[in-house]
């Protein structure tokens, strides 16, 4: 890129008035984008991220010679309509000699078609159309949309309007799009990025990338590795097979012709010999485990390849012609199995074959690797399951920032924003500016107390330790005006502080988060926040740290006026946990490892937690966190030192400060 002034950065930013942070983050991430550098931003909610990053961006697209794009990725809805707001306000002030910001917004195809089928994997929007109508059709909607960006379900009602795919439009007009908004998979999942990038005439060479909630990516990343098998997997995926089969031997002799089915029979075999011989491995395995006395254990990945490609070849009369040749063989044709899923498992996106298939690839690409790790465990009730996990997802992500022409990472809980960096595995010879922002507001408008007689420590729970809990939840629902959030390190403890709910202050609705809620029915409950405040009523919103409640929902117009955390979710001994202690300590030293591992992960999902009822500078909320260990080593390390954190000996104490903090703000609106 070009040289080019620090100062010009502002000429994008999208608002009238900018705070000093605001500033201070847009010429960072200039003079990073400018070097085609990254930016580690661990700025607080409320600051105004979103318009300081694509303040910088912008600029710095515009500075170069070349066509860059600007791709913002984000793994919530919200977000996407801050962005396009955003890039209209900054549309608003552009010069008028310049071009216009082009935006995009996309999201999955299921989300805005109205049928896709399972099978083919295609939607029926466009049936009425024939081509020339079509293409009339979307470049009218592509003329909409760079007059004024629009965000996705503006989109969706302006093409169905119009019988036109809103899906298809969408990546037609990414092709000579600006700046194209959507979820972390477009990049950091190969199969996604593979099919849609190229798509969308999208090369990430050519691109910045924003990273919003940068913290949440390497567990993105490690979540889109992780693959699972149970023993009925390989009879399941047979059974597919066999499907599909009939599939094609139907339709070549509807068409008069000899079906070319013969690698997929030879795949039909292969599954059946592992659908008899792969049980006795899990038998063994659940009987290795049974005598370790352990919940879980590691199973070697070039075991468990080996005893799989052995099993498909003991009857070929031909040698391989490689290592694992055989297995390869098989995952080409499970990919290729095309069948039904069951419409009785709403969630479920991939069969049997897809499952086996990414397993037995992920575990070969990963076989000689300490990054990947296999765990062998057996639940209640369950059958016994071998999982991936990826322990580095620096090892994804590392490739893809060097790719690129630079990217900006934001979140309010990007801390250290120095460990991200490390995890991520940025280009540091590029240049990485790694930096913590302060807000002027939140020391004031977001109190934090932390319980001096309350843990989670497990050796210290008991009748007192739950009662001393309850006493610090009842003063602060008794003293706050609006809606309280609770959440707890599990749903066990959870359980446990709640029992039978007779000790709540009378008149105060309880709300709870469940195991695997839908979207939907986590959007009723935040939805009844806003009814109760119209009547007058209040609500005790409970529910887990890192749980969707506590980190995957926005929570807009102050609707919550306390927050209040119990315990720290330090991950349990496990053989995957061991293994990634393991795993950091000889890739970032002994002094890291732990924190890397599982002191500073417990902390960041406090800090996600009491972050959300404070959205912008207005806001005001009480913070209190039961959990003494907060302000003890190794945890205190842990806390940003823009944190100011008070402490509380009794839930007394925590009646004060509560009755004081909303006597001085008792609406947001007051300053």
């Amino acid at each position: 890129m070009s040289d080019v002034p620090v100062e010009s950065s502002l000429r994008y930013f999208a608002h009238d008035e900018v705070r000093d942070s605001q500033v201070e983050m847009v010429e960072d991430g200039l003079t990073a984008l400018m070097a085609e550098g990254f930016l580690m931003a661990s700025a607080p909610t409320g600051i105004g991220k979103t318009a300081a990053a694509l303040a910088s961006a912008v600029a710095a697209q515009r500075a170069s010679a070349g066509n860059l794009r600007i791709l913002f990725l984000t793994g919530r809805q919200s977000q996407h309509r801050i962005v396009v707001d955003t890039v209209r306000r900054i549309n608003q002030r552009m010069n008028s000699a310049e071009p216009l910001l082009r935006l995009v917004d996309l999201i999955g195809r299921e989300g805005m078609c109205e049928s896709v089928d399972r099978l083919s994997g295609r939607c029926d929007c466009e049936e009425q159309l024939d081509g020339s109508m079509r293409d009339e059709l979307r470049a009218d909607v592509r003329s909409q949309m760079w007059r004024a960006p629009m965000h996705v379900d503006d989109l969706i009602r302006t093409c169905r309007r119009t019988h036109l795919c809103p899906w298809a439009t969408a990546r037609e007009a990414a092709k000579s799009t600006d700046i194209l908004v959507c979820d972390y998979n477009h990049v950091f999942v190969e199969g996604v990025r593979e099919a849609s990038l190229p798509a969308m005439g999208i090369e990430l060479e050519d691109t910045i990338l924003i990273i919003d909630e940068a913290h949440n990516l390497p567990d993105r990343i490690r979540n889109g590795m992780e693959r699972r098998i149970i023993s009925k997997t390989f009879r399941d995926a047979r059974y597919e097979v066999q499907e599909h089969l009939e599939k094609e031997i139907e339709k070549a002799s509807h068409n008069g012709e000899e079906p070319d089915i013969d690698e997929m029979e030879w795949a039909e075999r292969s599954l059946k010999k592992l659908q008899s011989e792969m049980p006795r491995w899990f038998s063994a395995r659940e009987k290795e485990l049974s005598r370790s006395k352990e919940d879980d254990m590691r199973v070697e990945t070039t075991e468990l390849l080996s005893e799989m490609d052995a099993i498909i070849s003991e009857s070929l009369d031909e040698a391989p012609s490689g290592k694992y040749a055989n297995l390869k063989r098989l995952v080409t044709q499970l990919y290729a199995v095309r069948v039904e899923l069951d419409e009785e498992e709403e969630d479920e996106k991939e069969t049997s074959c897809e499952r086996l298939g990414a397993f037995i690839s992920t575990c070969g690409q990963y076989e000689n690797s300490p990054a990947l790790v296999l765990v062998f465990d057996k639940l209640t009730d369950d059958d016994p399951r071998v999982r991936s996990f990826l322990l580095d997802p620096g090892v994804v992500s590392g490739a893809l920032f060097q790719a690129s022409r630079g990217s900006l990472l934001m979140s309010g809980t990007l801390f250290p924003p120095e460990m991200y960096r490390d995890l991520l595995r940025l280009p540091q010879e590029r240049g990485v500016i790694a930096k913590e922002y302060d807000s002027p507001f939140l020391g004031e408008r977001r109190p934090v107390l932390i319980a001096q007689n309350t843990t989670s420590r497990y050796t210290e729970r008991g009748e007192t330790n739950t009662s001393n809990i309850r006493d610090h939840v009842i003063e602060v629902v008794r003293n706050t005006p609006g809606h309280v959030a609770l959440f707890a390190q599990s749903y066990a403890m959870l359980d446990t502080v709640l029992d039978d709910y007779r000790w709540i202050p009378w008149g105060v609705r309880v709300e709870k988060e469940r195991p695997r809620m839908s979207k939907r029915q986590v959007g009723d409950l935040v939805e009844n926040l806003y009814r109760k405040r119209r009547t007058g009523d209040r609500v005790l919103l409970c529910g887990v740290l890192s749980g969707k409640l506590a980190e995957g929902v926005d929570y807009p117009e102050n609707i919550l006026d306390a927050v209040i955390c119990i315990g720290l979710p330090v991950p349990p001994p496990s053989a995957r946990q061991k293994a990634l202690t393991e795993y950091c300590e000889d890739r970032f030293g002994a002094h890291a490892a732990r924190r890397y591992s599982s002191h500073q992960p417990a902390v960041n999902s406090v800090l996600q937690a009491i972050g959300r009822p404070i959205r912008k500078a207005e806001d005001r909320a009480l913070v209190v966190i039961l959990e003494k260990r907060v302000r003890e080593r190794p945890y205190k390390f842990c806390l940003p030192s823009s944190l100011q954190v008070m402490k509380s000996q009794d839930s007394k104490r925590t009646a004060r400060v509560a009755q004081r903090f909303f006597e001085r703000f008792p609406d947001p609106a007051i300053e």
